[in-house]
């Protein structure tokens, strides 16, 4: 339960937020009636609707161009097993075109676990004593860098719980921490961030010491399911703040932001639309899109009973079309498929819903990379993680079927960020930076971290068919990179 000082904190917090919701410039933009009849409208589509969405889906991807709610209703109401082949197919058709045949690779690392809201389906909530929660001190936060460094990781997102102990202040003071921290050759290079909603001026400080992307989930976007899940008087509870977060960390200047829905505490259907109207009035308001969507499915917590009987749990087969569907949905956006998913589900699902980026060899207990061997702390997790492979494995995997692993941060070191970054991913070019740039921060890996096995299929598989296709689509980028590779080779790291 709370102490005094943290329902201080609180209710201090939360009226500023009552009084931003009475001066909010923007129109909520979810009109629940109209997307359920959109979705019931959409509920029998035919063969060729369907298979002229496909067709505009993959036309947009070399425009950035958006499906429509019927358009994606229609897809979400699909029955028709060869109808789903065909957009599993164009949904790995779109990515490969814009991102190019590489998988972005990133790990979680859980900070600070206390909070003062009590979602009923959170394992942190703030009335489950069930749950041990943590604040990593800055001592204790390098060794969690050192681990993650130690095993190759360039790029991290950050978690924090909403409270007191982690206010804006220490979100900065941590950030600062990580990008300070050198390990031998190992460095973070990229920090974005998931934490709780935060006011103009505090996105502007959170910026300044050079975050990635902020992100923020809706978690539903039902307006009745939401108010059900977040209890009246807690910060989460304001469904308006949180709906407009990140339009306020773009309004702070913040470049790049995430949008997210956890699937499972409504009809995936609704919350697909939720996501598309979010990143609508993104790129209405300000020109730029989400730059990548999460799709979480709840997960089993200590002590969360309706992560187990939710009468909205997604099947495996459901997932597979809504990750999918966001890619022909949202064609220039990154898609994360996170370690909550089985090994054999998420290989799968590379390949049939046209996922970018993964996180791999996560933990997500406060100060679980300095306890590695554990693979679960149940009483210090949110939830449970059902693909525990270690970094290296989760690479290996990787290569055997053909793909490129990528700890790129050069577009953000590069300051091809934002509406700097949103012209080539929606034009389809971004992909003849990825690819390179994927080629050399792969190389770093093979030489600094990766066991026997990866290096030879790295070495000689991997980078040599990367290399290959550059010279076939890019060739004066080939000619850059193999520069590049051999300035590695003499020891230089970092190179982009």
């Amino acid at each position: 339960m709370l102490t005094p000082e943290e329902k201080k904190w609180r209710e201090e917090r939360l009226a500023r937020i009552k009084k931003w919701e009475e001066d909010c410039p923007w129109e909520d933009f979810i009109d629940d009636d109209k997307m359920l009849k959109i979705i019931e409208k959409k509920k029998n589509p035919d063969k060729k609707e369907i298979l002229d969405i496909i067709a505009r889906a993959k036309e947009n991807a070399l425009t950035g161009a958006m499906l429509s709610p019927e358009d994606v209703a229609a897809l979400a109401n699909v029955q028709d097993q060869e109808l789903w082949e065909a957009v599993s197919e164009a949904a790995y058709w779109i990515k490969c075109k814009v991102y190019g045949n590489r998988i972005v690779l990133f790990s979680p690392l859980y900070i600070s676990s206390p909070c003062v809201n009590n979602c009923v389906y959170c394992g942190f909530r703030n009335s489950n004593e069930a749950v041990q929660t943590k604040t990593l001190s800055l001592e204790e936060l390098e060794e969690e860098i050192k681990m993650l460094t130690s095993m190759g990781q360039k790029r991290l997102i950050v978690v924090y719980g909403e409270h007191p102990a982690s206010d804006y202040k220490y979100i900065c003071k941590t950030i600062e921490r990580i990008y300070s921290i050198k390990n031998g050759k190992g460095e973070i290079r990229r920090v974005n961030v998931n934490a709780a909603p935060l006011f103009v001026d505090e996105y502007k400080a959170v910026k300044a010491v050079g975050i990635g992307t902020y992100q923020v989930f809706q978690e539903t976007y039902h307006h009745a399911t939401y108010k059900k899940m977040h209890p009246k008087n807690t910060l989460k509870g304001q469904y308006k703040w949180r709906q407009f977060a990140l339009h306020r960390a773009l309004q702070a200047g913040v470049d790049d932001v995430a949008i997210g829905a956890l699937f499972g505490l409504y009809d995936w259907r609704f919350e697909l639309l939720g996501l598309l109207y979010h990143a609508m009035s993104l790129e209405k308001e300000f020109g730029v899109g989400s730059h990548t969507i999460s799709y979480p499915r709840l997960e089993p917590a200590v002590n969360t009973p309706l992560t187990s009987n939710s009468s909205y749990l997604v099947s495996d087969e459901d997932f597979k079309k809504i990750v999918a569907i966001i890619r022909l949905m949202c064609p220039y956006t990154g898609s994360i498929l996170t370690a909550r998913e089985a090994p054999a589900l998420r290989q799968e699902i590379i390949r049939k819903g046209g996922v970018s980026q993964m996180d791999a060899g996560s933990r997500i207990a406060v100060g679980g990379y300095a306890e590695m061997k554990k693979e679960h702390i149940p009483d210090k997790q949110q939830f449970v993680l059902q693909d525990t492979r270690s970094l290296d494995d989760f690479i290996y995997d990787l290569c055997k079927e053909g793909y490129l692993p990528s700890f790129c941060t050069a577009c953000y070191r590069e300051g091809r960020t934002g509406d700097n970054f949103m012209p080539l991913a929606k034009h389809a070019t971004v992909k003849n930076f990825c690819i390179g740039n994927g080629i050399l921060t792969f190389k770093e890996y093979l030489m600094d971290y990766a066991s026997p096995k990866v290096k030879e299929i790295g070495e000689n598989v991997i980078i040599p068919n990367y290399l290959k296709w550059l010279d076939e689509h890019v060739p004066h980028a080939a000619k850059r990179v193999r520069e590049l590779l051999q300035e590695e080779e003499a020891g230089k790291r970092d190179q982009h």
